[in-house]
């Protein structure tokens, strides 16, 4: 049996004046040395101010043989080069081709990989597709470290505490978060494919349509740039999160949210009235309520491509702009939006426009919701 590590004489209590914040390090300490730490590993942690993360680094990091992404080329099937580019598309970092630091997790990665370009998906989507998944998950990664944080952080906690709590949270609540997962994402893909409407030319030519004809929406933040001059950035980060949970709550098929940028949020539709009456609510929520923001939003139609899941054209660049015309706590839409909306709205021309990036005049229009027992505008 090895002999026991002198903590402090190794200078990993230094800086640590208060009895109770030193008993709590050297607890964490020992047992961070019962599980294996070794020395070196724990001047690191501590050097970097991460002793209390180490717990939980060792129950996320997977465990098991480890390769060279040389040999994970080779078991896969792969081309060395593609792996390096599928590791950048994921953010990961670049390795030595030779150093044996790939885990089972990631050679069965490449394996899927594998299939899916057997399956007939080339290259450049592969790497768009793992780019969008990448971000997304990042998100999703956010969010749920954000939530366990507010779950598992008590008051007068040390770092022991929070570390050896949030380890035994992972263990939990790790292998339940794949399958939910997975299960969102199906049910995500059958509603992307109920809406996909494939036609005779479809069929004919063996390919989704390119450009497809949306209604796009955008829904900003007013005077959000005078707001960050007066209040600090903790609370204007939190004022953003508020607006995205409310979009994100306001949202139902078959509108979709396509990205918050900041202030705005870009939404998307198949059919006009349910994303006019998505904006529409949101900025009337807005308005009624002196303690919320107040909100304006703009409305575009027309043909515009999806890629890697977000949408290019005229539409979206047209309902950025017209977004930026609205007034505050109102909603603007073009005359395409009026023309194709079936359901009752108070229309009111606002006058042929000009806007930077977009070519030609724009028939701009106001629009509100009709009133309970009211009649719609022509």
């Amino acid at each position: 049996m090895g002999v026991a590590i002198d903590f402090e004489a190794e200078g990993l209590l230094d800086g640590l004046s208060e009895e109770a914040a030193r008993e709590a390090r050297l607890e964490l300490l020992r047992t961070l040395e019962r599980e294996g730490f070794t020395l070196d590993e724990l001047r690191r942690a501590a050097g970097e101010d991460r002793l209390a993360l180490l717990p939980v680094e060792r129950v996320l990091e997977a465990e098991g043989p480890r390769h060279t992404l040389r040999e994970v080329a080779e078991a896969s099937g792969l081309e060395l080069s593609f792996l390096e580019e599928a590791r950048r598309a994921l953010g990961d970092p670049a390795v030595d081709p030779d150093a044996r630091v790939l885990t089972d997790e990631e050679l069965e990665l490449a394996r899927h990989a594998r299939t899916l370009l057997d399956a007939g998906l080339d290259e450049e989507s592969f790497f768009e597709l793992i780019r969008v998944m990448s971000h997304s998950l990042d998100s999703i990664a956010s969010a749920l470290v954000a939530t366990l944080g507010q779950a598992l952080l008590h008051p007068g906690d040390t770092e022991r505490d929070l570390g050896l709590r949030y380890a035994e949270s992972l263990r939990m609540l790790a292998p339940l978060a794949g399958p939910a997962l997975e299960l969102i994402l199906s049910r995500r893909l059958r509603e992307q494919i109920r809406d996909a409407v494939i036609g005779r030319a479809e069929l004919e030519s063996g390919r989704l349509p390119g450009a497809q004809e949306v209604f796009v929406a955008f829904v900003d933040i007013v005077g959000f740039t005078e707001l960050g001059e007066q209040v600090p950035a903790d609370e204007l980060g939190a004022v953003v999160r508020d607006f995205e949970l409310r979009v994100e709550a306001a949202v139902e098929p078959p509108v979709r949210l396509v990205k918050t940028i900041g202030d705005a949020a870009m939404l998307v539709s198949h059919e006009p009235d349910p994303l006019l009456d998505t904006v529409l609510n949101l900025i009337d929520a807005s308005s009624r309520d002196p303690r919320e923001l107040v909100l304006r939003g703009g409305i575009a139609a027309g043909e515009a491509l999806q890629r890697a899941g977000d949408w290019y054209g005229r539409p979206v660049n047209l309902a950025s702009r017209l977004t930026s015309f609205a007034r505050r706590g109102s909603v603007v839409a073009t005359g395409e939006v009026r023309k194709a909306a079936r359901g009752e709205y108070r229309w009111s021309f606002a006058g042929n426009r000009r806007f930077k990036g977009v070519t030609g005049e724009v028939a701009v229009n106001r629009v509100r919701a009709a009133p309970p027992g009211g009649q719609p505008s022509p």
